[in-house]
């Protein structure tokens, strides 16, 4: 399976991401991609005053638009995340969707874990707008078993436990990583994960800076079940791509039996 990680620098006008968008799934499809991964929040990196504004439902706009290009392209195509409005909620949702090479929309993972936290004097505060999410996500992407997960669940070991636990081969992370937590933390915990859980870690990225005044730190990667980093972004945008084969987290499993290993009667997922 050759997959494709886009790596972007949305800032706060949603028509210039959705250009530039379609302009590197375009470059991942040319490089003949079956599974494509945008970042978190691609539509809209932005000011939080206006996440109510720029939210949309789901169906809507962005996952039609989304939609036609997996269609036209014929891969499988894992939309970031996008900012949902959902009728009767105030906040809005930071949902990641999954739509097929039908442009079917298959699967919808709503952030669970928001990044209410201050680093380095900045405040960021999610909670603020966004409401979390309350269910734990795995969809089957041409047969493969695909968690979902986004940016701060990475600091979270047991949604990935759980995610693998439910069958797991492929762990989607469309993410913003700030700059400051992302040269300290970013690598450490994509790898952790992806060694603990014995599975491919796929971590699209924001990179740059955006309004108001704040920087992501890029540095996309897919990470294989031993933890090694197969395919590398650095701090500009574009796109990274690698074949992963799923028979080698396959042997990994047999070998470095960790999984089965667990204590079930002392642990749950």
């Amino acid at each position: 399976m050759r997959v494709a990680l886009v790596q972007m620098n949305s800032k706060d006008e949603k028509a210039e991401n959705l250009e530039k968008g379609e302009m590197l799934i375009a470059q991942a499809a040319a490089w003949g991609s079956d599974l494509v991964v945008l970042p978190e929040l691609w539509t809209y990196l932005g000011p939080t005053k206006r996440h109510a504004e720029v939210a949309e439902p789901i169906p809507g706009e962005t996952t039609e638009f989304l939609a036609r290009l997996a269609s036209r392209y014929g891969f499988w195509l894992v939309g970031g995340s996008i900012l949902e409005t959902v009728e009767g909620n105030e906040r809005v949702h930071n949902t990641s969707v999954v739509l097929n090479p039908d442009g079917e929309l298959v699967a919808r993972y709503r952030k669970v874990h928001l990044f209410d936290v201050e680093v380095e004097g900045t405040t960021y505060q999610e909670s603020a707008t966004m409401a979390p999410g309350e269910e734990v996500v795995v969809a089957s992407l041409a047969g493969v078993p695909v968690g979902l997960s986004l940016c701060y669940d990475l600091r979270f070991p047991e949604l990935y436990r759980r995610l693998a636990g439910w069958g797991a081969r492929l762990i989607t992370v469309p993410a913003a990583f700030t700059m400051e937590t992302g040269r300290d933390h970013w690598e450490i915990l994509v790898r952790a994960r992806a060694i603990e859980n014995q599975v491919y870690v796929l971590a699209a990225a924001q990179c740059g800076s955006h309004p108001p005044g704040h920087a992501c730190y890029g540095n996309s990667m897919i990470v294989d079940p031993w933890g090694t980093v197969v395919s590398r972004a650095g701090y500009r945008e574009g796109v990274v791509v690698a074949d992963i084969d799923l028979g080698h987290a396959e042997r990994i499993r047999k070998t470095l039996p960790a999984l089965a290993h667990r204590r079930g009667d002392l642990f749950t997922f």
